[in-house]
């Protein structure tokens, strides 16, 4: 699957002396649905981040959040792209990086964003949708949190 998403890890050798860990094209590339792309660059888990080690927390299978812990992961939505809604329970950072793309919430409301607009996604039900003629890529940054509740209730995935 060609995405070409380099990643630059750094860490430290036996003298506590900064080196890079990983310099390298993303190998975790996946497709979740028709005209979507993703990869995972880093994660973590706890608080605060233990930055000792040279584990490659970029391998890590996660879904769309990590029990206390944060996930960076860059999509690529191609033009039509397959509709999804959905709910995380996490607060999302989104940063588009290229391209233009309509995120809609679940009333209907359509939100245009394009290449240096930031969203601040707080447990909403969403969908991406890429009506323009080139591929959107978004970096989120997606961090746990507590699950959305009204008046008491939990609000589940999808509704």
């Amino acid at each position: 699957m060609d995405f070409p998403i380099r990643r630059v890890v750094t860490g430290h050798d036996k003298e506590g002396k900064a080196i890079v860990l990983f310099d390298e094209i993303s190998k975790t590339a996946i497709s979740r649905r028709p005209g979507q792309t993703g990869c995972v660059v880093w994660t973590t888990e706890g608080f605060p981040v233990n930055n000792d080690g040279s584990a490659d927390d970029g391998a890590r299978e996660v879904q769309t959040g990590l029990p206390n812990g944060t996930i960076l992961r860059v999509n690529k939505f191609d033009p039509g792209v397959t509709p999804r809604m959905h709910r995380t329970d996490t607060i999302d950072y989104a940063i588009v990086m290229s391209g233009a793309i309509d995120m809609t919430l679940d009333d209907g409301l359509v939100v245009p964003l394009k290449a240096g607009d930031v969203l601040v996604q707080r447990g909403t039900i969403h969908n991406w949708i890429n009506n323009h003629a080139e591929p959107c890529m978004i970096a989120f940054i997606l961090i746990d949190a507590k699950p959305v509740e009204i008046d008491g209730k939990r609000l589940d995935k999808t509704g």
